[in-house]
């Protein structure tokens, strides 16, 4: 196990959370590296999707510890949650209709105390479709377009931890790789990720770190290093 140090920017313990009367998590541990992309695997049911929206506060009840860059948040509500740099990328993506592109991009306030996000150019350089679509209404856009305006208006509000759950799902492979190029370069730009993925072909090159949810709890861990020799591991609990 790596020892915690100045480097752990998010640390989780003993994570228990609640919809209602269900209890989905049970005593959740793990913890992401500054600029490290770590992915949490497991099958639908298995509790990933309610780790970030407990990492964000959106669930019903929480307990035990979430401290991101040494700030215990688990008292905190959503919006404070945020200003300490998270930016969640929900599955629904949450694209605004009515607005055009840019107005979708410009729409979340930038984080108080972080140093501002990326300028609007700087996101159309990562993201040229953006730029080309700018005036666009934003249902207009493609699947794989929704999916880079989702991220990318994350990224100008300042926020480093991105939670971003199932991007690749339903998008063709030509964008799907897209995507993992986006990773690929926002991790080079000191961003730290943590990505909730079915696919796992998408993820497996991104990732340095796994993590294996089932029942509401992290089942097994290992690194990039090791995946190798979890394959028939994962063959068995993901079908993979």
């Amino acid at each position: 196990m790596h020892s915690a140090s100045a480097k752990e920017l998010l640390k989780i313990e003993n994570l228990q959370a609640w919809y209602g009367e269900s209890h989905i998590l049970h005593g959740v541990n793990l913890s992401v590296n500054k600029g490290e992309v770590v992915t949490l695997l497991g099958r639908n049911g298995s509790g990933r999707t309610t780790t970030l929206r407990a990492i964000m506060g959106l669930t019903g009840a929480r307990t035990g510890s979430i401290k991101v860059n040494g700030v215990e948040s688990i008292s905190l509500s959503t919006h404070q949650i945020a200003r300490l740099g998270l930016g969640y990328c929900p599955e629904e993506r949450g694209i605004f209709s009515s607005l055009s592109t840019y107005e979708n991009l410009i729409l979340p306030p930038k984080i108080k105390g972080t140093d501002g996000g990326m300028s609007v150019n700087e996101i159309y350089a990562m993201f040229s479709n953006l730029k080309e679509r700018a005036d666009s209404p934003g249902t207009r856009l493609s699947g794989g377009e929704q999916q880079m305006l989702a991220v990318a208006r994350i990224l100008r509000t300042g926020a480093r931890l991105l939670l971003l759950d199932e991007i690749s799902e339903g998008l063709a492979p030509v964008i799907v790789q897209k995507l993992g190029v986006m990773i690929a370069t926002l991790k080079q730009a000191g961003f730290t990720i943590i990505l909730v993925e079915q696919n796992f072909r998408f993820a497996a090159p991104l990732a340095d770190r796994f993590y294996v949810m089932e029942h509401g709890q992290i089942v097994q861990q290992f690194t990039h290093a090791e995946l190798p020799s979890k394959m028939s591991m994962l063959h068995e609990f993901l079908g993979v």
